[in-house]
């Protein structure tokens, strides 16, 4: 079991996803039409949930700089001095890691990481499927098959902690959720439309992304003009941060 138990609030997890709506996604918007991927990931301090950190997927300069890897190379690349210890940081993740960030989130001291979009999202909804691929032909793992709490940390599903709620602290959670579903569909369609020309190894798919704008926008969840929108409109909307 993990040594460490954080206690998760309303409060808290309305935070994370502040979070990663107001820091990570203005850098992921202008990382994805460099030909980036969608993921990235910040730091808070448990003491305040004050922010020390965020950063966003930049694999087009080396394709090791995952969205967590480039936040923890940012975050080392700062005076000792300027870092809090890890073990008083919560590590937020906007899709949950692969096994390279896994081990690099044990490796640099964290008990714990939340993540909003599951490997099962990366892999359907926006056509990234080698997170699942790499524990499966690496290491014989099934989806949601790595342990969640063990002795170095403890895994922190937000969507299903939002789930967990009572209906009350529930509701104004789970609109801020469709909110970065409907972000996160838009700028998965400019990284797919944008990631051509970038020299990243794995590819993508893009057939996924466009099946998951068509599914939230027929759940209502996408207004008809954001919908039908071309991906030069999408992109400059990206851009302009007007999207929403």
């Amino acid at each position: 079991m993990s040594p460490h138990r954080l206690e998760v609030t309303p409060t808290l997890l309305a935070r994370l996803l502040d979070v990663i709506e107001t820091d990570i996604v203005p850098l992921t918007r202008a990382a994805t039409v460099k030909g980036n991927k969608i993921f990235g990931a910040a730091l808070l301090r448990k003491s305040d949930l004050s922010l020390v950190l965020a950063e966003t997927n930049n694999e087009v300069e080396n394709p090791l700089w995952h969205g967590e890897m480039h936040c923890l190379k940012r975050f080392y690349e700062r005076p000792a001095a300027e870092r809090p210890p890890t073990a008083d940081l919560i590590f937020l993740s906007t899709h949950e890691p692969c096994s390279l960030c896994l081990s690099a989130v044990t490796w640099a001291g964290f008990d714990n990481f939340f993540h909003f979009f599951s490997h099962e999202d990366s892999r359907a909804s926006f056509a990234i499927p080698h997170d699942l691929k790499i524990l499966s032909e690496v290491f014989g793992i099934a989806p949601g098959g790595y342990r969640t709490e063990n002795a170095y940390w403890r895994a922190y599903p937000i969507r299903r902690l939002i789930e967990d709620l009572d209906p009350e602290a529930r509701t104004p959670l789970t609109e801020g959720a469709h909110r970065l579903d409907r972000i996160y569909a838009d700028l998965s369609e400019v990284y797919q439309a944008s990631k051509g020309g970038a020299d990243i190894p794995l590819p993508c798919s893009v057939a996924a992304p466009v099946d998951l704008c068509r599914r939230r926008r027929d759940n209502g969840a996408l207004s008809p003009r954001q919908g039908i929108a071309s991906l030069t409109d999408r992109k400059a909307l990206l851009l302009t941060g007007a999207s929403r």
